[in-house]
């Protein structure tokens, strides 16, 4: 898997790539709980607790996403002289993450 932002610019280091699947391993783990929990019909407040958390987790991952275009993206379009361009992709990118 290769995680490249628009234009093809990767994760910023191999390092990050495995702490984010790693991060994203352990909300899948997280999940499968969530459906045990269901299934065995525990507590509404204890499952809630734990969809909380669930999306507590995947808020972090997006927001190392996040950080890693704008690190990557605005460095290469400033290279390249498409910064303007590139600040009105970030901004769109930002305004789906925050809905």
């Amino acid at each position: 898997m290769k995680l490249t932002a628009a234009g093809g610019v990767s994760m910023e280091s191999d390092l990050n790539k495995e702490r984010l699947l790693q991060r994203l391993k352990r909300i899948e783990g997280q999940v499968r709980g969530i459906q045990r929990m269901v299934s065995e019909e525990e507590s509404c407040v204890n499952i809630l607790m734990q969809v909380a958390a669930v999306r507590a987790a995947l808020d972090k991952v997006g927001l190392a996403v996040f950080e890693n275009h704008s690190r990557q993206c605005i460095k290469q379009a400033l290279h390249d002289e498409n910064g303007e361009e590139a600040l009105e992709d970030l901004m769109n990118a930002m305004s789906r993450f925050l809905k």
